[in-house]
């Protein structure tokens, strides 16, 4: 079983998130992503993984999005390049097992996949 979890440590959801498949005896790969940036394929394949658009993995309450994102079209592709640069507005945490990926906010959405 492959099960990876993109967490930022500072953020209690993610932490939460992390707590939650260690109390169920797993050890996942955890990506620090805010300090190991994504890739655009990565970003691209978590994406498709959780059936998601960029748009909607988006932390819109973030003063970067409303100060300079909000209200803007962008593409596909520049949406992944905005959330690769400033992967702060990425929702989390995501949590990855095989074929499928997942927001595990709450932590018992984790199930989906587990």
């Amino acid at each position: 079983m492959s099960l990876k979890i993109y967490h930022n440590p500072r953020c209690a959801k993610s932490r939460a998130g992390l707590k939650y498949l260690q109390e169920k005896g797993l050890e996942p790969e955890i990506r620090l992503y805010l300090k190991e940036e994504f890739t655009e394929t990565e970003l691209a394949d978590v994406l498709m993984r959780m059936n998601k658009e960029p748009q909607e993995i988006i932390r819109t309450q973030e003063k970067i999005y409303k100060s300079d994102f909000k209200g803007k079209n962008f593409t596909r592709e520049e949406w992944i390049k905005i959330l690769i640069e400033f992967p702060k507005l990425i929702q989390r945490p995501i949590i990855v097992k095989d074929c499928k990926a997942i927001f595990a906010d709450p932590v018992e959405n984790a199930e989906e996949i587990l």
